[in-house]
């Protein structure tokens, strides 16, 4: 609102000047227009001034009025210019959002709209969840499969991971499986300000976090106090609860960690049981994209409780030691905004008896 007022002011001062300089042109050029001969009278040079009284008078306070009233001008308009600049600036910052967020929409399109699919994978333009056609190859056999390989929701990305950690995750992809490598640097077509795009577009997406005083941004509901809002999170413990009362699972621990709710966005089997994302799993926790968590792994690296919850909360940073002997690649996905305390409490009561 004060952004478009700003502007409003400047065309009106942008206005007013080409008029003022429109009416001085018309009438200089009007009084320079005199009969043929009146120059000799006209002219400066021929022309007598006006005496020392006039010149230290009347004039010279005219002259002085205008210095008066330039200078009123200065005094009024440099504080108006600063008290309106941040909010133009905001403004500029939120066009600049709006525009990358509808550039990130096209890529993100599916192929029949002329964009890069990823809404064909990922569970259409709101990233809720899907899955993607794909061929696994047995090591041992070579036998050739075809599988339909779980695309996790997007709209909760920005919950999980940092915008640093998803560049890095569209500019490689993940190899082994129907992600690719999106970014120039790995190999894909698109560009670093494609991928800037694309991100903006998923934080436009998000699913909008409860308890922030201030979101991130118009286009991105998320903020660093926030959490998944309340109904979500039911919806989470309603599947568990189902799970464990049809005997799938045998605590609401081990149903969370194998949770296939938005394509397993919020599950750890995903990455730590090899085969899950496409309906073939292997060992529980037995490591894939993950490390193992079997064999009392995760208590030799953790031998405190605490410290488990306390990592999967925050998730891993790129070179900063976790746990006994741990070093964070950046991989491991921060879950605290996802599950609340007491979720988190019951996975890794389930992952250390693994």
């Amino acid at each position: 609102m004060i952004a478009a007022t700003s502007r409003n002011i400047g065309l009106l001062i942008l206005l007013i000047s080409i008029g003022g300089w429109v009416l001085y042109g018309i009438f200089n050029f009007r009084k320079g227009r005199k009969e043929i001969g009146a120059e000799q009278t006209l002219a400066a040079n021929r022309k007598p001034y006006y005496d020392d009284e006039t010149l230290e008078g009347p004039r010279l306070e005219r002259v002085q009025l205008l210095g008066l009233v330039c200078l009123a001008i200065i005094t009024v308009a440099l504080p108006l210019y600063w008290i309106l600049e941040p909010q133009r600036q905001a403004g500029a910052n939120f066009g600049f959002e709006k525009r990358f967020v509808k550039w990130g929409t096209k890529i993100f399109a599916p192929t029949a709209d002329g964009g890069y699919n990823c809404a064909g994978c990922h569970g259409g333009m709101n990233g809720t969840g899907g899955v993607a056609s794909y061929a696994v190859t047995d090591p041992k056999t070579g036998e050739v499969k075809a599988v339909s390989w779980k695309a996790p929701a997007l709209n909760t990305v920005l919950y999980r991971f940092s915008e640093e950690e998803i560049t890095f995750i569209m500019n490689y992809g993940r190899p082994f499986s129907p992600m690719s490598a999106w970014g120039t640097i790995g190999g894909g077509p698109l560009t670093n300000q494609s991928i800037e795009t694309v991100i903006d577009y998923m934080k436009s997406i998000q699913v909008p976090m409860a308890g922030c005083i201030e979101t991130r941004s118009y286009y991105n509901p998320t903020c660093d106090e926030g959490s998944l809002p309340e109904e979500k999170n039911k919806e989470i413990m309603a599947e568990a609860n189902r799970l464990v009362t049809a005997g799938t699972y045998g605590s609401i621990g081990e149903a969370l960690f194998n949770l296939d709710l938005g394509s397993g966005a919020y599950s750890c089997a995903r990455c730590h049981t090899k085969g899950w994302s496409y309906g073939d799993p292997q060992a529980t926790g037995g490591g894939a994209f993950g490390p193992n968590l079997t064999g009392g792994s995760s208590t030799r690296q953790f031998p405190n409780q605490s410290d488990m919850v306390n990592f999967i909360k925050n998730g891993s940073e790129l070179g900063k030691r976790y746990g006994e002997q741990g070093q964070g690649s950046g991989r491991m996905p921060a879950f605290g905004q996802l599950y609340t305390d007491e979720q988190i409490k019951l996975i890794v009561q389930y992952v250390r008896g693994l």
